[in-house]
Formats: C-alpha cells, structure tokens, sequence
C-alpha cells in the first residue's frame, strides 16, 4: 500500500545525499584533454553503470518505504542518518568490487584492479559485505520501527503484515552478508570468489520466505479496503 504525500525535509536530505554518492561513482572528476584520456575515462562507464544501479535500487527501496509511511520521529531520523551513513561508506567498496568482477570477467573493459593475495582479496569482501550488512540493516530496522508504530500511522491488518514481511525480508539480506563475511574471515572459498557467489542464495531465500509469507497476506489483502 503506497500512500502518496509530499516530500519531507528528511527525504530531500536523503536524495541528496544519495545524489553526492553517485557523484563518487564517477569515473573522473577532471575532463580529459586528450582522446586517448577520453577512451581511458570510458573504459570505466561499465563500471559506473552497474554501481549507480545498485545505487538507484537502495534508493527505490528506501522511496517505497517513505511512500508508505507517513513517519519522521526520532527513531527514524536516527536510522535513516545510519543508512546514509553507511551508503556514503558503501560507494567506494562497490566500486572496487564492481570494477574488480568486471576487469576479471572482460579485461580491458575496466581498468585493472590490483590485489595481493588472498587476505586482501578477504578484506574486499569483507568491505562489500559490511556495507551490504548496514544498508540491509537499517533498512529492516526501519520496516520493525513502523511496525512497532501500528496504531499511530493507522495501520490497517495488511499493511502491518506487509511491514513485519519487509523487516524479515530485509533480515535475509543482513544474513547473507554476515555469512559473506565469516567465509572471507575464515578464508572458506576466497579464491574462487565464495563469499561473493553465496549472495545469488538470495533469490531462493526470498522465493521460499515470499510463499510462506503469502499465507498470511493473502487474506489480508483480499480483505484490505481500496486506497
């Protein structure tokens, strides 16, 4: 249930702070002077492309959820200070991961990501994966907060179920990541890139953990009012 309202001075701050991260993404602040810095600066769009889609997907989420909910106390200034926190840490380590996956996969496509042996390649996903983990977070701590808020923002039975199914769906994110991190601190798998494979666990965990849920929305939603 999406409740269109305006923008609050708490979600202008936020776009613009997702708009600085972008312009961190950026491949070169300074403009080429040459072609050949041109083709240089280009090798990188691929790169930046798939970083500033990650980007715009933790956005969207963060969008729909102030969409939903006609909330800014404490509670949420402070979470959402920590996510945008956390996205501003986040920019340069899905940056360096983006382009590390591509250089290796295409080389010449982006420049060349140096990593010495296997414990840095460990602390690499380790940055990635906290990152993922504080996004993800604060994200299912917000969805809790305005469940614990039901009868202020007039909640209907749907709509809090569909906020308690967000919170645990923003929780298997958080899992994934943490399990991310144990394989790369025990060094499980580093070489062939385990804990970065272990994330496309996500797309069955969220298609089991969606049926189940669905049990319990269905009627919901079949009996929730037209808004």
């Amino acid at each position: 249930m999406i409740r269109n309202r305006d923008v609050s001075r708490l979600e202008g701050l936020t776009d613009g702070v997702f708009a600085f991260a972008a312009t961190l993404l950026v491949v070169s602040l300074e403009v080429p002077r040459s072609f050949e810095e041109l083709t240089a600066d280009l090798t990188g769009f691929v790169g930046f492309a798939v970083s500033f889609g990650a980007l715009l997907a933790i956005w969207s989420v963060h969008h729909a959820y102030f969409r939903r909910y006609r909330i800014d106390d404490g509670w949420t200034i402070a979470l959402n200070g920590m996510l945008l926190l956390v996205v501003l840490f986040y920019v340069y380590p899905l940056k360096f991961m983006t382009g590390g996956v591509l250089s290796e996969l295409f080389p010449g496509l982006d420049d060349p990501f140096v990593i010495r042996g296997v414990d840095e390649l460990a602390r690499v996903f380790m940055l990635y994966s906290a990152g993922f983990v504080g996004v993800f977070l604060a994200f299912a701590l917000l969805y809790r907060h305005a469940a614990r808020r039901a009868s202020m923002l007039e909640l209907t039975p749907f709509a809090l179920a569909e906020a308690r199914f967000l919170h645990r769906h923003y929780l298997l994110f958080v899992c994934v990541g943490l399990f991310s991190i144990l394989l790369a601190w025990f060094r499980i798998g580093v070489v062939i890139g385990a804990p970065g494979w272990i994330y496309f666990a996500l797309g069955p965990l969220c298609f089991v953990h969606g049926n189940w849920s669905e049990r319990e929305l269905a009627p919901l939603r079949d009996s929730a009012p037209v808004q």
